[in-house]
């Protein structure tokens, strides 16, 4: 059931992504005088279709991995003499750029237009106080200590942990400083510290942030009780169930979630006893951990069940709420920031200052699609921006097939008063498909790697 909410959920997403993208597309070549033949989501074979009233067709094609809209144009068919003031080819060359930068400006606009709505609604965060810092890390030899809030990241205010993450992302594979800002909890005094980085995590396939400065931050006490036993598992035969207390494991008492998962891990296949309470009666069980393998490591016990996750203290709540005319700002501000943060790491993925196996595919977005919606509509909408965002800038890339290749074939054109070739230009998809296609099979390789390891 699990698996056929993922997938519906990634087909809505992908649908709604596709949908404003050639949407764009459409709205603009209508008002350049375009007569559009189909507007498709998905490619393949029709699932649905009917003509509207304006003369296209709407389709739902089987393969969701896309869509496009067909105009009418000379260079795929005969066009009647009548109908040529209609053509796409036909359209001054400032009407064809407006007409293929619309799908990726819908995707960006949809960004904005989700932003606004939650900037309106009210943004949440957690406060990012730090809990740990490892000794002899930049971070100690800086002068960091836990308990002091990070308020800024190179000068940019860090309200939140998610903001954080987002200002050290843009650090990845860098050399120099970073600046932080910090002030001690219960006191508005600031100071700064300057921590050096060198390539920084240039070679982590799924970066540690802050461990990465020898940092962590602080998290609420999570008592040992749990919140779900995952059916057919160690603990279901254990006969532990919801809402159990673990007071001792192995003769040990255990005061924290953590002290539990370290005993169970350190025991794959040893029978452990156990002591919960359950509606205030001890109950005496055995436990034998599921030996699970590791692929740079022995194995490691798993018991199959989940805790119960605390509320935050009010005082770590951070939250950011606008009117309908100030939301409008932080809408944009995130939506160019996001824009300048993927282009940039493209680049550095390019030039080697990222791993190459930081590139996802559909596995990786269907999962964290999947998670984003489990954590809230607030966080599923948020991620949804962010993959717009993507879609936006991938297609403005100077690669022909692209939006960008053909925005390119159309500056040249400007540039020398005629027409890019057809030669130059089938010359150019060819090379732009397999660039394209050599690319989507990294990150179906990715995917499928990270799969395998998890």
């Amino acid at each position: 059931m699990e698996l056929l909410n993922t997938v519906l959920l990634t087909l809505i997403t992908l649908g709604i992504l596709v949908s404003v993208h050639e949407f764009g597309h459409f709205w603009v070549a209508r008002r350049c005088g375009v007569r559009v033949l189909r507007f498709s989501v998905g490619f393949g074979r029709s699932l649905w279709s009917r003509v509207g009233r304006d003369g296209t067709e709407y389709v739902v094609a089987a393969i969701p991995l896309g869509g496009y809209v067909k105009m009418l144009d000379e260079r795929e068919g005969a066009v009647a003499p009548e109908d040529l003031p209609f053509s796409f080819n036909r359209q001054p060359v400032l009407s064809r750029m407006a007409i293929v930068a619309a799908g990726p400006f819908a995707n960006f606009i949809l960004a904005v237009v989700v932003f606004y709505a939650l900037f309106m609604v009210g943004v949440r965060g957690v406060a990012p106080v730090v809990g740990k810092v490892e000794p002899g890390s930049p971070a100690a030899l800086a002068g960091l200590e836990a308990g002091e809030e990070l308020v800024s990241v190179d000068g940019k205010p860090t309200p939140t942990r998610q903001a954080v993450s987002m200002q050290l992302l843009k650090r990845l594979g860098e050399t120099g400083e970073i600046r932080l800002g910090l002030v001690v909890s219960g006191s508005e005094q600031t100071r700064e510290v300057v921590l050096p980085i060198n390539d920084w995590l240039k070679e982590q396939e799924e970066p540690d942030l802050l461990g990465g400065l020898g940092l962590a931050f602080e998290l609420p006490v999570i008592e040992p009780r749990i919140a779900e036993v995952v059916a057919g598992s160690a603990a279901e035969a254990a006969g532990l169930l919801s809402g159990d207390r673990i007071l001792s494991v192995d003769g040990s008492a255990v005061s924290t979630w953590e002290d539990w998962v370290r005993v169970v891990r350190a025991s794959p296949g040893i029978a452990l006893p156990l002591q919960v309470d359950r509606g205030g009666v001890a109950v005496t069980l055995s436990l034998v951990p599921s030996p699970i393998e590791q692929a740079d490591g022995p194995p490691v016990g798993q018991a199959g069940v989940s805790a119960v996750i605390p509320e935050w203290p009010p005082e770590y709540l951070r939250f950011e709420r606008y009117g309908p005319v100030g939301a409008l700002r932080p809408a944009l501000a995130q939506t160019w920031s996001l824009v300048v943060f993927t282009v940039d790491s493209t680049r550095k993925m390019i030039e080697g200052l990222i791993s190459p196996k930081n590139l996802s595919g559909p596995i990786t977005i269907a999962k964290v699609a999947a998670a984003s919606a489990r954590s809230g509509l607030e966080s599923y909408i948020g991620f949804l921006a962010l993959l717009s965002i993507s879609l936006g800038v991938l297609n403005l890339f100077p690669i022909p097939v692209l939006d960008g290749g053909h925005l390119l074939f159309c500056l040249v054109e400007l540039a020398k008063g005629s027409p890019v070739s057809e030669r130059v230009q089938m010359l150019g998809y060819q090379v732009g498909l397999l660039m394209l296609v050599s690319v989507m099979a990294l990150a179906l390789f990715n995917d499928i790697s990270r799969f395998a390891a998890n």
